[in-house]
């Protein structure tokens, strides 16, 4: 049985069409003592990657011509190849965002985001091979705080991470705009949910992949 191709030390790949944003994005994970390598594409990524096993993450945009990121994710899973990845994506692509962790992403972050916090979840990407266990007691956290959500704050709650806008999901409900926000704010405190990318990991973390 021929040996397994050698896994190199643990890279971040970072997939963007836009050279600014891969600079900037290289620059700021250099800066932070991790190995980086860029693409310009994923058909670029695909090809650089060829059948060798990869160890790190990946950070991929949602929206870029050709081959997007949720394309991406699942030609990733086809070849088998189980490199953590985290999306950024715009508000108006969190629905996507959304499908894409439903399909094996780690993470998504929302922009414009906090340099500490594109770092925070790169080092969880990183971290995220062997923490099953962790997973678990984190899930058990996650329906603990559900349980204590009123009916309409989770009605509000499954909407929110499904990626529907306040007016949306005030038409949808047959209330205010004004009262979803009180619903919403409701939601994030007791959810301890810092931002909506958060609220929607919560959500996707305590459904299983295939709902």
């Amino acid at each position: 049985m021929p040996p397994e191709p050698l896994v190199p030390d643990p890279l971040v790949h970072v997939i963007d069409d836009d050279d600014a944003v891969r600079e900037s994005l290289a620059f700021l994970l250099e800066t932070d003592g991790l190995p980086v390598r860029t693409y310009d594409s994923a058909e670029a990524f695909l090809t650089a990657i060829g059948g060798e096993r990869k160890a790190g993450c990946l950070i991929t945009d949602v929206r870029m011509p050709g081959m997007t990121g949720l394309d991406l994710v699942r030609r990733l899973r086809e070849l088998c190849v189980d490199l953590p990845v985290v999306v950024i994506t715009g508000h108006a692509d969190v629905p996507m965002a959304v499908e894409a962790m439903k399909a094996g992403v780690v993470d998504f972050i929302e922009k414009p985001f906090e340099d500490d916090t594109l770092l925070g979840v790169v080092r969880r990407a990183l971290e995220a091979r062997g923490r099953s266990d962790e997973r678990e007691v984190e899930r058990a956290e996650v329906t603990r705080r559900l349980a204590t959500l009123t009916g309409r704050e989770t009605e509000v709650f499954d909407r929110l991470v499904q990626g529907g806008a306040n007016k949306v999901i005030a038409n949808d409900l047959g209330i205010s705009p004004r009262t979803v926000e009180i619903y919403r704010a409701n939601v994030m405190a007791k959810m301890a949910a810092r931002n909506l990318s958060e609220l929607v990991r919560m959500g996707l973390l305590a459904t299983p992949r295939n709902s």
